[in-house]
């Protein structure tokens, strides 16, 4: 009798243990997004150097921006901008909170300030009634939110990835939506969540919210998004843009350089899809191939569904049809076509995570361990594990080749100057600056003629580090000439794609003149505030090392404005610079 009840007792300690470590399991998930966020700050209070990458330039866009956001500037009303600006007020608060972080980790850690928030309530919806699931979600988000790296290859050499950064923000943010969206059950959440994301879809890049509406949509139709929820949303994010433009007049200046942006880049979609689909050929053949078996393993309950829709039409009836896991698939990868069409860089589909991961647990709750499960496993697996095992593969690449790398000297360009670089890049990037400068006719021969010195200059990583030494070079030729003449230049800009020197030198950006400045794609045709605006520049620095045809497309747009009032002189063998006349002197 005794070894019975001590059995029963044993039993019941057993199940409370039991009970007890579920409890505490199931709250982890939200622990650990607290304890990474938490973590972070000890990766920004000191300069990490970076292993310099290709394109690595595009990120001093953020450093512009910032600086001019600290003057006061505001985006799309004081200069133009290729994106929402969102993310430059983010990257602008953290630069201001760690000084000294890499403008590289912040420009993409800082859009966690949205997606965190976002995420936990996620979460904390989701392990309610399921902890595994919700780690499911956590851990890819964390994953590719800490990882400053693309999905798509775009240069054999492994390096930092500075370049593509408003486009993996937009896949981050479209990851929350569809876990949101997919998992999600609470109705007050789904309608936060999903305002929120497409808010700041719409404020990071416009073409984010376009394949944002494709997957609320398609939870709408699907009846996953209950009408209650699309209302409150809806309301809210039209409340949202009327405040903002309200008080600050920003939503009608960003639809305007959005619309300059369009008739820049007016090109035909077709070939823009067909690009999109053979960059994330993997993907796409997985999904379509998922997409089918998914049809011919519930054909029948689909037709069946049609024929009810067909007899006594309605919302609900047309629901049902909806709510089928191939037409959520199809949905979700034709936007991610879309997005991905306006794309050079990006965390291509990693969205598809959370609709993937539902699949497979749908179709194992109805299906079991069958051929079936095992097919729609596999094949999501096949969508799902190409974007981590490139993001994986490259930061592998990037930080453990970085080893045999050597610090960048320098000593005017604070925490962007913090790369490091093999020392035979090193050597190259020396000799190729000594043959820009012995053959300069050469170079601007042919920039003349539209071409470039390498058909991938702008990721060769001789050709990114020298922009930095360059950079380096000329800020102490500017401080040597001015201390020389006893004047101040308060107002500098480039005649290039990036303008970092303004931040560098504690100085001033003139209004009006595009940041990202691609004559082919981002640069509107000047307007009289742009004329204006070059015209009382203090200094404008033009770099000949090489020419480039965007430099000298750049030059002939600007060079009108600063033909009368400003003298060239060269400041240094990769720098001209464009003086105003009677600057003023320093005090």
């Amino acid at each position: 009798m005794q070894a019975s009840t001590d059995t029963v007792l044993s039993s019941r300690r057993r199940s409370l243990w039991h009970d007890r470590a579920r409890a505490a399991l199931a709250r982890w998930p939200l622990i650990i997004l607290a304890l990474v966020v938490a973590c972070m700050p000890l990766a920004l209070m000191t300069t990490v150097t970076m292993p310099i990458g290709p394109m690595y330039w595009d990120h001093y866009i953020y450093l512009d921006a910032a600086n001019r956001i600290f003057d006061g500037q505001v985006p799309s009303i004081d200069f133009f901008a290729p994106v929402g600006g969102l993310g430059y007020y983010l990257f602008a608060g953290w630069l201001y909170l760690f000084p000294d972080g890499h403008p590289l980790l912040l420009s993409n850690w800082s859009l966690m300030t949205v997606t965190v928030p976002l995420m936990a309530l996620v979460v904390r919806d989701v392990q309610s009634r399921s902890a595994a699931i919700a780690y499911g979600l956590l851990l890819p988000f964390l994953f590719f939110s800490l990882l400053p790296f693309n999905t798509g290859e775009f240069y054999p050499y492994p390096g930092s990835e500075g370049f593509g950064i408003y486009n993996r923000q937009v896949c981050q943010i479209l990851f929350v939506l569809a876990a949101c969206l997919v998992f999600v059950r609470g109705w007050k959440t789904l309608a936060i969540v999903t305002v929120l994301a497409m808010l700041a879809l719409l404020f990071v890049k416009v073409t984010g919210v376009v394949a944002g509406v494709v997957l609320c949509l398609t939870a709408f139709l699907s009846g996953r998004l209950p009408l209650r929820s699309a209302l409150v949303a809806g309301a809210f994010f039209l409340a949202a843009i009327a405040l903002i433009e309200m008080t600050t007049g920003t939503v009608t200046a960003y639809i305007a350089d959005i619309q300059s942006l369009v008739l820049i880049n007016d090109t035909s979609l077709m070939p823009r899809l067909l690009q999109a689909a053979s960059l994330n050929f993997e993907t796409v053949l997985a999904c379509a191939l998922l997409c089918l078996v998914l049809l011919l393993t519930s054909y029948k309950a689909f037709f069946e569904k049609i024929r009810v829709f067909t007899a006594k039409p309605g919302f609900t009836a047309f629901a049902d049809i909806a709510d089928h896991s191939f037409f959520w698939l199809g949905s979700f990868t034709a936007a991610g076509l879309l997005f991905e069409s306006q794309n050079t860089g990006s965390q291509a589909f990693i969205f598809l995570w959370p609709l993937l991961l539902g699949i497979m647990l749908d179709s194992y709750r109805h299906k079991g361990p069958s051929a079936a499960f095992v097919a729609i496993a596999v094949l999501s697996l096949c969508a799902a594990l190409p974007p981590a095992a490139a993001v994986t593969q490259k930061a592998a690449r990037a930080w453990i080749g970085s080893i045999n790398n050597s610090p960048l000297e320098q000593t005017n360009l604070k925490s962007m100057g913090a790369v490091s670089v093999r020392d035979i890049l090193t050597e190259r990037m020396e000799k190729l600056r000594n043959n820009y400068v012995v053959y300069r006719p050469t170079y601007d021969a042919l920039a003349s003629d539209g071409t470039l010195p390498s058909f991938l200059l702008y990721s060769d990583f001789d050709f990114q580090a020298l922009w930095l030494q360059s950079a380096d070079e000329v800020i102490s030729a500017i401080h040597s000439y001015e201390i020389a003449n006893k004047v101040r230049f308060e107002t500098i800009m480039t005649i290039d794609f990036t303008n970092p020197f303004p931040w560098l030198m504690d100085r001033h950006a003139p209004k009006y003149i595009a940041i990202g400045a691609d004559p082919y794609r981002a640069v509107p045709p000047l307007d009289a505030h742009v004329k204006q605006a070059v015209d009382a520049v203090d200094l404008a620095l033009y770099p000949t090392c090489p020419p480039t045809a965007a430099r000298l497309a750049l030059l002939n747009l600007y060079q009108p404005m600063l033909a009368e009032g400003h003298r060239r002189i060269t400041l240094t063998p990769c720098f001209d610079a464009f003086v105003r006349d009677g600057i003023t002197a320093a005090p």
